[in-house]
């Protein structure tokens, strides 16, 4: 007795490739959530450092008395808070801080957005387009 499984081994076949499918949109998502992640990272820590540019440059003032500013002193002075506040930025906790937060707020927004999409999909408005 001869059993054809050509339509079965056909209907896996074609579960297999959308489960790959579906396993390369979701490992794409993830790059481009960690592509977000690093830049979102990149910007607190930019804004960490310009905050502790500020506290270095009151915290660090170049006014001393015993020795008189030379020429181009100030630039030197400028140049060295610039590179120190480079270095201390997302060490200091602040930037740790604005990303969880940022972070928090976007998965909100992601998911106050998801429901609404359930409820109106394929659903029309019978008074057109709503604002």
């Amino acid at each position: 007795m001869n059993v054809d499984t050509s339509m079965a081994l056909m209907n896996f076949n074609k579960a297999q490739d959308s489960h790959k499918l579906s396993l390369k949109a979701e490992s794409r998502m993830r790059l481009d959530e960690q592509k977000e992640d690093a830049k979102l990272r990149e910007q607190t820590d930019n804004f960490e450092s310009l905050l502790l540019k500020i506290m270095l440059e009151q915290a660090i003032k170049n006014d001393d008395i015993l020795y008189p500013k030379q020429a181009g002193s100030d630039i030197y002075h400028s140049m060295y808070i610039d590179s120190l506040s480079q270095e201390l930025s997302g060490s200091f906790g602040y930037s740790e801080l604005l990303f969880n937060f940022l972070k928090e707020q976007q998965n909100q927004d992601k998911a106050n957005s998801k429901p609404m999409a359930k409820f109106t999909n394929g659903v029309k408005n019978p008074y057109g387009e709503s604002k």
